[in-house]
């Protein structure tokens, strides 16, 4: 059983800010899997779908409801409940340091800032679980960035981020079939930058 985990805050106040744009994904898979989120047996809402198309395995879509910077304990909490291997869960989260709509899947990697992915290693106890970051942009570099992941995206950048919820839409879709290999391989590169390499990721 795949466990994706879109990160975000719940309330109507953070809807549509960048720091939720992890939401918006599970929000558009449940969709596209007509499947509808429900209690889940910690502090969070999932979304169950019990086969797939093609013969995917069974998956479940979770939003924590802890606020970003205690994501981890939703996360670890239905991880251990439903005993989901961690070579089968991906996060789902938005980056501030990747330009806006690029998509970026790893199979490991530090938190790199990033408050929810840092609770999530905390409550798992690793690094080793494969995460999908969407750039959001930096914008303004003498804004703090709390400022920026808590702000909605200006009309002009909205077309591109909902074109980028679809692909990482897809992308949560060949994980939950093929696993994260395939995902890195067809959504990491880009025409302009298929000899960036990254350091301190795996």
């Amino acid at each position: 059983m795949k466990l994706i985990v879109g990160l975000g805050n719940p309330g109507s106040e953070y809807s549509g800010t960048r720091h939720n744009i992890g939401f918006e994904v599970v929000d558009e898979v449940a969709r596209r899997w007509g499947v509808t989120f429900q209690s889940a047996p910690t502090d969070g809402v999932l979304a169950r779908s019990h086969g797939l198309p093609g013969g995917a395995p069974a998956a479940i879509l979770l939003k924590p409801l802890t606020f970003m910077n205690r994501s981890g304990q939703a996360v670890g909490g239905t991880q251990r409940y439903y005993r989901v291997e961690l070579s089968d869960l991906l996060v789902v989260t938005e980056d501030v340091n990747l330009p806006l709509g690029r998509l970026r899947a790893r199979r490991q990697g530090s938190a790199g800032g990033h408050n929810g992915l840092r609770s999530v290693i905390e409550c798992l106890g690793t690094h080793t679980f494969s995460r999908l970051r969407i750039g959001v942009g930096r914008g303004d570099p003498r804004r703090g960035l709390a400022g920026r992941v808590l702000s909605r995206f200006d009309a002009e950048e909205r077309p591109a981020m909902n074109e980028a919820v679809g692909r990482a839409a897809d992308a949560v879709e060949v994980f939950t079939e093929l696993g994260v290999e395939p995902v890195m391989n067809r959504f990491n590169r880009t025409e302009t930058d298929a000899t960036e390499v990254d350091q301190g990721d795996a």
